[in-house]
């Protein structure tokens, strides 16, 4: 393995598989890393087939260097900047101005009860 990457060095592969928990990414003709699933973008990743493709070039970060493995921890996540959590917050005014939520369920509970009663 080459020894030349450090982590927080921005470099530039070709992811040349994919997995269920990662991609691999060339790095160079015999360095080769992992960008953990974790790693690709802000936010929960279902499928990496979403967001890359075998033998797209990508700007990764190095994370970690393990020498005695083999092994170098990539980040594509930390090369983009985070978006804001502006709709979340939205989301969480719009609950709030509303009242609903699980409150609803338990404030309708006893007339869901009386109704059921009735209704026998």
């Amino acid at each position: 393995m080459a020894t030349h990457y450090q982590p927080g060095q921005l470099v530039t592969g070709k992811v040349t598989g994919i997995q269920p928990y990662g991609a691999f990414i060339a790095l160079d003709n015999g360095t080769q890393g992992l960008v953990h699933i974790s790693e690709i973008t802000h936010g929960y990743v279902r499928d990496i087939h979403d967001h890359l493709q075998v033998g797209e070039t990508v700007k990764v970060k190095v994370i970690s260097v393990n020498e005695e493995e083999g092994k170098i921890s990539l980040s594509i996540r930390a090369t983009e900047e985070a978006k804001p959590a502006a709709v979340q917050s939205i989301r969480r005014l719009q609950l709030d101005k509303n009242k609903e939520g699980f409150n609803t369920l338990k404030d309708k509970l006893q007339e869901w009860i009386e109704q059921s009663g009735e209704s026998r």
